[in-house]
């Protein structure tokens, strides 16, 4: 028999979600056929067979989130067995091998050996009522930061979340449902918190006047090539910050992480080579990856290497607001709701069209004239007829 175990899908997860099989104890299968699709923080994977036999147990079932490492699969394999490498076989990338030639992978953050466990206070307050010690509870959470579900698994089966509601003082008067975070909301939180504890956040605000546009423009293509514009002019924001080696890799291609509002949560597909695109271009790149969020079809390699970040809140409400820096990235850029604002101009007031503009940043690495520089000339593109 040969066990096969969930790989390293390339994306420095932990775990995965099964979705669903396309196999069942006893069917044959051949070497690189569809095995499994999972869920990740990121994307949807198709997982291949590793080798060519007969399926012979299961051991993990649809909605079941596993661990990297965890045996997936049996098989009687036709032929020597194969060794199981703990990877994928066929297509799939190995993490390191995947890095763009032009980048570097990034070293992880060292392990600074804090005495205090990492834990948020709302599972502190769990682990005092429940008497659990949190030295004894490895944290499932980014960096071993120990979370609620890791409090109750390890009070026993007695533990529910039924019971952390009431430890921690749902009203009883007010109907309580317990959601799970999974996929793209599990890795929102998980990713949300690391920016949180990671980065050094500070963010400008200004406001682009967008009289002068003949007609009515693009927002979004407009955007992106303004992004390219101020790249140009102050490279810094376009980079990533290796805090471990206190150093930043800047690039001269501008790829940009999109952040997209699905109903399954925050998804950010990355436009490849902003600066190289016409308008037609970026338009139906972004059709295209916008459909791909939100029906799940993005690939792994079309989630990763962002070197810069938009959201475009202000399609839906808002009008500035402090968005969040991921790492490696170092700036974000938010774009409120464009309306028309009293302004003073050839000595009298007048009504002008304004996008209000939030750019936050990691002011560990950016200076904050580096990050006004890169502003102004955002806007300077962004106030152009057209």
């Amino acid at each position: 028999m040969t066990v096969f175990k969930l790989p390293d899908l390339g994306e420095g997860l932990s775990e995965a979600e099964v979705l669903r099989w396309h196999v069942q104890v006893g069917d044959r299968i051949e070497v690189d056929a569809p095995m499994l699709s999972v869920e990740t923080a990121k994307a949807v994977v198709e997982v291949p067979s590793p080798v060519a036999g007969v399926v012979t147990a299961l051991h993990a079932q649809a909605g079941d989130r596993i661990e990297i490492g965890t045996p997936l699969i049996e098989f009687a394999v036709e032929g020597a067995p194969v060794a199981d490498s703990g990877t994928v076989v066929g297509h799939m990338p190995a993490a390191v091998d995947d890095f763009p030639a032009h980048r570097a992978p990034l070293a992880p953050a060292p392990n600074t050996g804090e005495a205090r466990i990492r834990a948020v206070p709302a599972a502190r307050a769990l682990a005092r009522s429940l008497g659990v010690d949190l030295t004894a509870i490895p944290g499932s959470g980014d960096g071993g930061l120990v979370t609620i579900a890791d409090v109750l698994a390890k009070a026993g089966p007695g533990a529910t979340a039924a019971t952390a509601a009431a430890v921690l003082e749902a009203p009883a008067d007010r109907a309580v449902e317990a959601q799970e975070l999974r996929g793209l909301r599990r890795a929102m939180a998980q990713t949300m918190s690391s920016a949180r504890d990671g980065v050094c956040a500070c963010t400008v605000f200004d406001d682009a006047d967008l009289q002068l546009w003949q007609r009515r423009a693009d927002y979004s293509v407009r955007l992106l090539r303004a992004i390219a514009v101020a790249v140009r002019a102050e490279p810094a924001l376009n980079a990533w910050y290796d805090a471990a080696h206190q150093r930043r890799l800047l690039f001269r291609q501008v790829d940009v992480g999109l952040a997209v509002d699905t109903p399954d949560g925050l998804s950010v597909p990355v436009m490849r080579s902003v600066e190289t695109l016409d308008a037609a271009q970026l338009r139906t790149e972004l059709d295209r990856l916008k459909r791909a969020a939100h029906d799940r079809s993005l690939r792994a390699e079309e989630l990763r290497y962002s070197t810069f970040m938009l959201s475009n809140f202000g399609t839906m409400a808002g009008r500035y607001a402090t968005p969040v820096v991921v790492p490696p990235a170092v700036a974000i850029l938010g774009t409120g709701r464009v309306r028309q604002d009293v302004v003073a101009a050839d000595d009298r007031p007048q009504l002008h069209w304004r996008m209000p503009l939030s750019l936050s940043f990691d002011h560990r690495v950016i200076t904050g004239g580096e990050a006004v520089r890169f502003l102004g000339a955002l806007i300077a593109d962004l106030e152009l007829p057209q």
